[in-house]
């Protein structure tokens, strides 16, 4: 079994390094005890998000329902055929991590299958399932059974996500908005999506990083860095999207170059070494 379990791991691995190379860099900052952990939740994550946006030629609403359907199967067995969803039931039955987070997650991504655009009430629900509640998992894995810290840190965790998400949806509009015609934002037009509406995103979104700061300082030291070099990918991602102008994230996915990812991974190194965060 313990063979059968640790090749499951490797597959949730691979299937986030193929992926996503800046989180996969992030998570291997991580100490090698969170390390897997991380990637079968991401693995998990990554395969819901691929149904709802790639596999428009097959029956996405009843690949999403049977996805739902055996992973609380997998949770509840204690064990899944499926190598990604064995891994994740490893992680959510060692952690404890709440199936409401699970829940509310698989609510956000269906809700992608059907709705175009939001109100304000609808934004939240749908960032609170997609992000924030992915970070939540995370802080499970982080906090290893100290619930008194994790609920400590549940709201900058919460904040987190919430500003890893809003970031995403500014970098993807030209998929989001041009392919998909989704527009997450309540009252915004991309087809006629100003500087000012721009400027208001950017500054919801550092107000959430600055929120989360706070949390990833009191993160345990096994999970402080890799963390921090997320936080600090997403806003060097935001300070570049500020440098555009509104029509061009219209056209391009801004990207920030492997040299400046190089140089925040070793600021990063030098300023939770050294006690500087």
């Amino acid at each position: 079994m313990d063979l059968y379990s640790n090749t499951c791991l490797v597959c949730s691995k691979i299937f986030t390094t193929h992926y996503s190379t800046s989180f996969s860099k992030a998570v291997s900052l991580l100490h090698p005890s969170l390390r897997d952990s991380i990637y079968a939740i991401y693995g998990f994550v990554r395969i819901a998000d691929e149904i709802v946006d790639t596999f428009h030629q097959h029956p996405t609403h009843e690949m999403l329902t049977e996805f739902r359907k055996q992973a609380f199967q997998a949770i509840e067995q204690k064990i899944s055929t499926n190598p990604i969803l064995h891994s994740f039931q490893l992680v959510v039955n060692r952690f404890d991590i709440p199936h409401g987070l699970i829940t509310s997650f698989l609510d956000s991504m269906e809700m992608d299958l059907h709705k175009q655009e939001y109100n304000h009430s609808e934004y939240q629900k749908y960032i609170y399932g997609s992000a924030e509640v992915v970070g939540l998992m995370c802080l499970r894995v982080f906090c290893n059974g100290n619930d008194s810290l994790y609920y400590e840190l549940a709201q900058p965790a919460r904040s987190l996500g919430e500003a890893f998400q809003k970031v995403n949806f500014l970098r993807d509009v030209k998929d989001d908005f041009l392919e998909r015609g989704r527009v997450y934002f309540p009252d915004v037009d991309f087809s006629s999506f100003t500087e000012s509406q721009k400027k208001l995103i950017e500054s919801d979104i550092a107000n959430d990083l600055e929120k989360s700061l706070v949390g990833i300082r009191k993160l345990p030291k096994e999970a402080k860095l890799g963390v921090y070099v997320a936080y600090l990918y997403f806003k060097a991602l935001l300070i570049r999207i500020k440098r555009v102008k509104a029509e061009r994230i219209m056209q391009e996915r801004i990207r920030v170059p492997d040299l400046v990812k190089s140089i925040i991974i070793v600021k990063a190194k030098f300023k939770v070494t050294f006690g500087k965060l």
